[in-house]
């Protein structure tokens, strides 16, 4: 079989490999903004504007301007207060998790992402695997539990299975509990919805409940940095820790980009949505599926093999843990052409 693990190309809408071509469906870049040439030039441009990094920390009486630009932009952007940028979508996961669990009792969701874990040698924390009884449960023990102040961490949805989390449900805490709560969506904001979050907050108001969001851009945004989301006074108290202050930031030149590229995002993203409702249309039902993300999974083992003769190459691996079941995950990106889903649609349906 052939190894696709060492690559010298992008992975794009499509890999060639010892001379075959293979139409791609795997990945993260759901937007395609990593391989869109319009996108790169903003790259480069911020290249020639700031240099290819920035060495220095937050706190460095020196500062480039785009990284308070890109902050206010990004809060401004998803509907937020105030946020907070780091290097990687892991150091900021980390730095929130770490942070908050001095305020109160950590709660952890189903299938919380490893870089969500207080403690990675113990493995990834006891809960169960169903989202709607934890979540039933876990209002429960918040509302008898004598304590006071809790801090619920999840993923904002699986975008494995893939499904979407209702956290409306923590509106039923009662309202003397005082709760964070902590969601990581890496996967969902700005694919989903355009220039959102995966969560619709719309009507999602509990006075006790903070909300705060940490994500890694380097998904659908293709920006190599992590960011919080938050309200103001939060951000602040954040950009006092060594995390911020002592850690280098993230490539400038990826945030000009982040800034500069949202009409080129707004193309994209339409391009996208379109490509999941007509391959939802022609699937009819086939893989599991949600609403406007553009993953469609299967436990099917074998089906893996079955589209790589076909010439179709999707992501198959255990997940978060090498001991973990095998899933077969097919993703959408926004390069992908009509004939191309036809294409991956008939590969499945002749089986």
């Amino acid at each position: 079989m052939n190894n696709f693990a060492r690559l010298e190309q992008p992975t794009g809408r499509t890999i060639t490999v010892d001379g075959k071509e293979y139409l791609f469906f795997g990945g993260t870049s759901y937007l395609g903004l990593a391989t869109n040439k319009a996108y790169a030039n903003l790259f480069i441009e911020g290249i020639h504007r700031y240099g290819i990094n920035n060495g220095t920390s937050r706190n460095n009486n020196v500062q480039q301007a785009i990284f308070d630009q890109a902050e206010e932009y990004a809060a401004r952007r998803f509907g937020f207060e105030a946020s907070l940028l780091l290097s990687s979508g892991y150091l900021a996961t980390q730095f929130a998790v770490r942070a908050l669990a001095a305020e109160g009792e950590v709660l952890y969701a189903p299938s919380c992402h490893p870089s969500l874990w207080l403690d990675e040698l113990n493995g990834k924390p006891k809960t169960q695997d169903n989202f709607a009884d934890w979540s039933s449960n876990t209002i429960d023990y918040i509302n008898q539990s004598t304590q006071t102040s809790f801090v619920v961490v999840s993923n904002s949805m699986d975008n494995m299975k893939p499904e979407c989390y209702d956290f409306t449900v923590f509106e039923r805490i009662d309202p003397s509990k005082k709760v964070v709560l902590l969601l990581d969506d890496s996967h969902g904001i700005g694919v989903m919805y355009c220039n959102e979050i995966s969560f619709k907050r719309n009507n999602f108001r509990p006075a006790n409940i903070e909300l705060i969001v940490v994500a890694s851009l380097a998904k659908g945004l293709a920006t190599d940095a992590g960011l919080i989301l938050a309200n103001q006074g939060r951000i602040r108290n954040f950009k006092q820790s060594n995390f911020y202050t002592g850690a280098s930031p993230s490539s400038p030149a990826s945030l000009y980009a982040f800034v500069h590229g949202e009409e080129i995002y707004r193309q994209q993203f339409n391009k996208l949505q379109r490509n999941i409702s007509y391959f939802g249309t022609i699937l009819k039902g086939r893989l599991n599926a949600i609403s406007c993300f553009p993953v469609f999974s299967s436990t099917d083992r074998s089906l893996y093999a079955r589209l790589m003769n076909a010439g179709i190459l999707v992501s198959s691996f255990p997940y978060p843990l090498a001991t973990d079941p095998l899933f077969n995950r097919i993703v959408l990106n926004a390069h992908h052409h009509k004939a191309d889903l036809e294409r991956l649609n008939h590969a499945i349906a002749i089986y």
